[in-house]
């Protein structure tokens, strides 16, 4: 079935502003914890935003895992990815139960919205808010890049009152800006945690949004600081030592916990981090971040792939008292944060150029 026009548009009053009126199972959920959304562009409720979705950013953990089930094969992951779509109504991964971001057009804004918000129709924008919760109708895939975790549709997607959303910046790239503002909420959050003098570890220092949380942590530990950047294939290790972010480099598997504590205790003369920044793809890594944190220091689980229940009892099991938080994607001004270090850092914008904008 083709979009519908915006002439065929029927649009209703009352929605919700979380976006609950969308929801068909089970009801009294929110979006993001339903199994089911109404994914339904021939009608619209007047506070919600109709964009036409071009580029799906889709999470990495997401993206890995659906790569792995499809052995690989584009055509697969396709068909993945359409049929995640056609039984959701959103492009939630029911593996991992993430989703990721899109970059589109702005089509139609509800009455209730309009001249309320700083958007008008036409505008290029980023959506801010997970894939896992957004409704989502897919009408074509047309390309799928492996390594980037991109994929370029023809599509339409729902953004309700209570989304947050950016602007594309005029002076970045529009696959640029999309890959950098998937991973905005890390970079920001390091940058409220690292403190001066902070020993700080990276997981995964040499990923999309480990080698932003090394950069940003190098800066905010300063001189008297240590940043650790741990990664566990050779061309990570490669990359850690050209990019320069990191003081000390480990090449290590962070579903090794005794290696990892064993690596970080000789690092620090037996007193182990102050901060670890968990930004991997894999499951099973829970133990190693918290085994190499000092007692009272922080995990930030920024990763999808965590289990928060083995990460809980797993502390409990070996008696260690840490901060942990969940990776929450948003903290304050984080898009605003995270594009700036594009334009402060000319090595930063030169990876992500070369890797993600490809």
């Amino acid at each position: 079935m083709a979009v519908k026009t915006e002439t065929e548009i029927r649009v209703i009053k009352g929605g919700n502003p979380f976006g609950a009126h969308r929801v068909i199972e089970p009801k009294g959920t929110l979006p993001q914890p339903a199994l089911k959304v109404n994914n339904d562009m021939s009608v619209m409720w007047d506070n919600e935003i109709m964009v036409d979705v071009e580029i799906l950013n889709v999470d990495s953990a997401s993206f890995t895992q659906i790569e792995n089930e499809a052995g690989g094969d584009v055509e697969k992951i396709k068909q993945k990815i359409l049929s995640i779509v056609a039984e959701r109504g959103k492009q939630q991964n029911p593996v991992t139960g993430s989703g990721g971001m899109f970059i589109g057009r702005v089509h139609k804004i509800g009455p209730a919205l309009a001249g309320k918000i700083p958007l008008k129709e036409g505008d290029k924008i980023a959506s801010l808010v997970s894939l896992s919760l957004t409704p989502l109708k897919i009408e074509e895939i047309k390309k799928v890049n492996k390594e980037t975790d991109q994929v370029h549709v023809r599509a339409r997607a729902i953004l309700f009152a209570s989304a947050i959303y950016a602007r594309l910046p005029a002076d970045l790239p529009e696959q640029l800006a999309l890959a950098v503002l998937d991973v905005a909420g890390a970079p920001a959050q390091t940058a409220k945690l690292v403190r001066p003098g902070d020993t700080a570890v990276i997981i995964g220092a040499a990923g999309k949004s480990g080698v932003l949380c090394s950069y940003e942590a190098k800066k905010r530990a300063g001189c008297t600081g240590k940043v650790i950047g741990i990664t566990s294939s050779d061309s990570g290790f490669k990359k850690l030592k050209e990019y320069g972010f990191c003081d000390v480099n480990l090449k290590l598997s962070a579903t090794d916990a005794l290696a990892c504590y064993d690596a970080i205790m000789k690092e620090t003369g037996g007193k182990l981090a102050d901060l670890i920044i968990n930004c991997v793809n894999v499951p099973n890594t829970e133990m190693s971040s918290i085994m190499m944190c000092r007692d009272n220091g922080t995990v930030y689980f920024f990763t999808m792939a965590t289990s928060f229940t083995k990460a809980a009892l797993g502390a409990e099991g070996i008696g260690r008292d840490v901060n942990m938080i969940i990776g929450n994607g948003y903290t304050k001004d984080h898009a605003e944060i995270t594009i700036n270090l594009l334009r402060e850092s000319p090595k930063i914008r030169k990876i992500y150029e070369e890797t993600y904008a490809a």
